[in-house]
């Protein structure tokens, strides 16, 4: 049973980074976006991953640290893993440039504007370089809340996934304007995801054997906090730039109404 778990649990960090490969090839396919489309879908997955950081991975691990540690200790070792999350995240993020940063926002149509510029091929290396960067601690996240409960993480794995879509679009468009090689653009999108199982092996081989009950708490309250900084700094502000504000909100609302639905009629 043990084995299928960790099996799962890969499965669905292999999913969501290799999501960037959609995104790929919804811009070497289409020609313009669906900015509501995308507003609604980002949205979406900021509820799925902001209710579930705090309905679920957090409350799990304050449970789990005052039991192991004391009311007091317990839930000051959670706030604290809480906050190292989100640090670790946003030094990483503020180590990307601003200009060259996957996560800022972007149309296929807007970029596309970019093809006369030089050096696109650099930008784009260096654009699947930063994207496999933020997605390893996001492989992490997916793997281990796979393996803590199915539920939460198919839910995450699926936010994850729509939020690679739109970095698959930065790797990919660069590429192909710099090479006219469909198939390296796909590509390097398509490898740039890889990162994501590669952070949930190497957290499964460094991470398990010292694994015990509090040593887990910590560690969902950490995913939590990534989870709560990734849509608020990210997702939000891309869903925002695609459609209208009432279009992000309303994916938001939608996306955590879904998600608490389904964690009260999934049974753990």
């Amino acid at each position: 049973m043990a084995t299928n778990v960790v099996l799962f649990a890969f499965g669905l960090s292999l999913f969501a980074g290799l999501s960037t490969g959609i995104g790929s090839l919804l811009a070497l396919i289409m020609k313009k976006t669906s900015p509501r489309f995308l507003s609604v879908a980002l949205g979406f997955s900021a509820g799925f991953m902001i209710y579930v950081s705090f309905a679920e991975l957090l409350q799990d691990a304050k449970s789990t640290l005052i039991s192991g540690y004391g009311s007091y200790k317990g839930a000051w070792y959670t706030v604290i893993a809480f906050f190292c999350g989100i640090l670790m995240i946003a030094i990483i993020d503020r180590l990307v440039p601003s200009v060259e940063n996957p996560h800022e926002a972007r149309r296929i149509e807007t970029a596309e504007l970019s093809c006369n510029q030089n050096k696109l091929m650099r930008l784009g290396f260096f654009t699947a370089l930063v994207i496999a960067i933020h997605n390893f601690p996001e492989g992490i996240a997916t793997f281990m809340s796979g393996f803590h409960n199915y539920s939460v993480g198919i839910a995450i794995a699926l936010a994850v996934a729509i939020h690679n879509i739109p970095e698959g679009i930065a790797v990919s468009i660069p590429i192909y304007c710099a090479t006219g090689s469909r198939r390296k653009a796909f590509r390097w999108s398509f490898l740039s995801g890889l990162c994501e199982p590669l952070g949930a092996l190497i957290g499964y081989v460094i991470l398990f054997p010292f694994i015990n009950e509090q040593m887990l708490a910590i560690i969902y309250a950490v995913i939590a906090g990534i989870m709560v900084f990734v849509s608020l700094d990210e997702l939000l502000p891309s869903a925002r730039e695609y459609g209208s504000p009432h279009l992000a909100i309303y994916g938001l609302i939608g996306g955590m109404l879904i998600m608490a639905v389904s964690l009260l009629l999934i049974v753990k």
